[in-house]
């Protein structure tokens, strides 16, 4: 078996349905997008987020409180995970890069995500595609909208 870090699951995200991986170049190969653009990485926890960037004292409650969410914070996109399915894998990886199942512009093409992944999560009969999650850029004084 392949090692655990290297797999690629397709499973239902917080907003759609999703590839995650802790192999960025994997992500990239498989979408067929440039290997420099970055992927949000997905943890489980506000406590993992702090132990990788300092959030900005005037941001820290709203991000505490945000859901479908992500922040960009010194140049790196981060998404607090906070819905069941999605946040159980993440625990169990510790921390992943998120990303739709679908190649780079194109819309979800089931057959596809599937055939691209080594790992399938169960979906529940409520997995759909939903927008995509916003974006915001957070500098100690100022909140920029992205997405």
């Amino acid at each position: 078996m392949a090692n655990f870090n290297a797999l690629v699951f397709l499973t239902p995200t917080d907003t759609t349905i999703g590839f995650v991986s802790q192999n960025a170049i994997q992500l990239s190969h498989i979408k067929q997008r440039p290997a420099n653009k970055n992927y949000i990485q997905a943890l489980s926890s506000l406590k993992a987020l702090k132990s990788r960037t300092r959030i900005p004292n005037a941001h820290k409650n709203w991000v505490r409180r945000a859901t479908k969410t992500s922040f960009v914070i010194g140049g790196i996109s981060y998404r607090i995970i906070k819905n069941y399915p999605h946040a159980l894998l993440l625990k169990r990886l510790g921390w992943a890069y998120t990303t739709s199942a679908n190649p780079s512009a194109q819309s979800y093409d089931e057959t596809f995500a599937k055939n691209h992944a080594d790992v399938i999560v169960s979906f529940p009969k409520h997995a759909s595609l939903q927008r995509a999650s916003k974006i915001y850029q957070l500098t100690p004084y100022a909140i920029k909208k992205i997405r």
